[in-house]
């Protein structure tokens, strides 16, 4: 009896011991992610998120460079098909073996019409499962470029997706709720253990993980919370009560810097912001301008461009974190020049002249579709150009939501004139092109973020050239020629590169992703 409860009281202490060892990782940003569907929302924080439950085949690394994910290697087998090899032994986290079919299932859902990742594989017509573990990729003609995509396309359990009846993407812009939304089950290194949408979520260790031998380390649970609020966020890490804040407020990084325990990564990001104008509606659904539309006059969009400062948004509303743009990409970003990326001279008299030439010498009233939840002051942003704009007479009514309003708005295409920020996680022009500027065209899967009705022929045959072009400075020149083409179009008036600063407890250890993607399991706490 004695030795039972010697032994009893020992395992007792050893658990208790194990617990006191359970390392928790409390984070926090300013906006939560829409959905937990890895499908339904092309969105830098809900793909933040998600990557921590769903693996892709490949990964960006911290360098961005690609890695082995799910798939161990690959490689072109045939001008149209790239070959996978699939990772052994895998396992989701209910247990359930992975496979080619699961590999199968979830490009065809990706691919599916409530897909917000349909143009990351436009050119994807099918998808083969050769053996449990190989998948062939065949595309409409050869796609150089398709592993860059596959980073970005998560897979799922086909058993699980089939259990639950989440076999499509949720329909994110209509609201749709359904069991992914709030619910996820993958192979990779967490577990969803608490989803509050807006309040908090909770991911755990994933028992089955296939990395656990290469990521010893990474904490054994994930708290995140949204703290909307720049200064309650700073507040709550200067306290203890958050261990890292993804979006440090920029006004409050010096302060951050000194506080002792404390400490900042920095980079620039592969980010840019922008505006983006409704030039292709014969009349704007949100401006006092009936009859006509006056964004489809390039003297009223360059006429705004030159009216903004962008220097003194880089000074007073950016503290300088942030490099004035030409482009609506960034450097990192194959494709990017230096020589395009030069803005405009800013010039209001310039500008006054331009609208005046137009026929608006006393400008026009709008609507500015802003969100304030993000990205880096994203709402100050809006009212700077709001007051900059007023110089050449245009009115800017400024409508400042959150993310989780702006977004649908956008996606329904209920917007004259908004604000946007873009990352490439491909890094590679294509996806700027196929997103933002293509013709919108839901049979071919391309154009789905351009809000703005631009349409240019050429455009649209340089950006389905390029995708299959494997001669690279042939394909080099349709990519300059494309920018070139944009440039002077202008359907959007480029503002700046983000730079980006991630604030934590120097009990913590993480690269800094410039694609402002943490991925907790690359990361350390004391």
């Amino acid at each position: 009896m004695f030795v039972a409860r010697i032994a009893a009281l020992t395992a007792a202490t050893l658990c208790l011991a194990s617990i006191a060892e359970a390392k928790t990782l409390r984070w926090a940003s300013q906006g939560d992610a829409l959905t937990l569907d890895p499908h339904a929302q092309n969105e830098g924080p809900t793909t933040a998120m998600n990557q921590h439950v769903y693996d892709p085949l490949i990964q960006r690394g911290p360098t961005l460079a690609k890695v082995p994910n799910l798939a161990v290697s690959w490689k072109p087998i045939a001008p149209d098909t790239w070959e996978f090899k699939l990772r052994p032994d895998v396992k989701f986290s209910d247990g359930t073996p992975f496979t080619a079919d699961d590999v199968v299932f979830s490009y065809n859902r990706a691919l599916a019409p409530t897909s917000d990742f349909r143009a990351y594989i436009s050119s994807v017509k099918d998808v083969k499962a050769i053996d449990p573990l190989t998948v062939h990729i065949v595309t409409n003609g050869p796609n150089p470029i398709l592993p860059d995509y596959t980073t970005s396309i998560m897979i799922m359990s086909k058993a699980w997706a089939e259990k639950n009846n989440v076999t499509k993407p949720q329909s994110y812009k209509d609201k749709e709720e359904t069991f992914a939304v709030r619910n996820a089950m993958g192979t990779g290194p967490f577990v969803v253990k608490q989803r509050d949408p807006d309040v908090r979520t909770v991911m755990t260790k994933n028992p089955t993980y296939w990395g656990a031998k290469q990521f010893p380390d990474y904490p054994d649970e994930l708290v995140y919370t949204p703290i909307k609020e720049p200064s309650t966020r700073v507040a709550a890490l200067i306290s203890g009560q958050v261990d890292f804040v993804l979006d440090a407020p920029l006004q409050d990084i010096a302060r951050i810097k000194q506080t002792a325990g404390l400490k900042t990564e920095e980079t620039a990001q592969v980010r840019s912001i922008f505006l983006g104008l409704d030039m292709g509606s014969a009349e704007l659904k949100y401006s006092d301008v009936k009859g006509k539309n006056p964004f489809a006059d390039k003297r009223v969009r360059q006429a705004m461009y030159q009216a903004i400062d962008i220097n003194a948004i880089k000074a007073k509303v950016m503290r300088n974190f942030a490099a004035p743009a030409g482009l609506i990409t960034s450097p990192g970003v194959h494709g990017h020049t230096p020589a395009l990326d030069q803005r405009l001279k800013y010039d209001v008299a310039a500008a006054k002249k331009l609208m005046a030439d137009a026929g608006y010498p006393n400008g026009f009233g709008v609507t500015l579709d802003c969100p304030n939840d993000r990205y880096n002051n994203d709402e100050q942003i809006c009212q700077a150009v709001a007051g900059m704009l007023a110089q050449i007479g245009i009115k800017i009514d400024l409508q400042a939501r959150s993310k989780t309003l702006h977004f649908p708005k956008l996606q329904k295409k209920d917007t004259s004139f908004f604000l946007l920020g873009w990352g490439v996680p491909t890094l590679d022009s294509h996806y700027v092109f196929t997103f933002l500027y293509q013709t919108s065209n839901a049979a071919k899967k391309v154009g789905s973020w351009n809000f703005t009705g631009y349409s240019s022929p050429k455009l649209d045959e340089l950006s389905d050239a390029m995708l299959k072009e494997v001669d690279q400075a042939r394909r080099d020149k349709m990519v300059a020629d494309a920018w070139a083409t944009v440039v002077a179009d202008m359907p959007y008036l480029p503002l700046h590169h983000q730079l980006i600063v991630w604030a934590m407890s120097d009990k913590v250890t993480i690269p800094i992703f410039a694609n402002d993607t943490p991925n907790f399991k690359y990361s350390k706490i004391k």
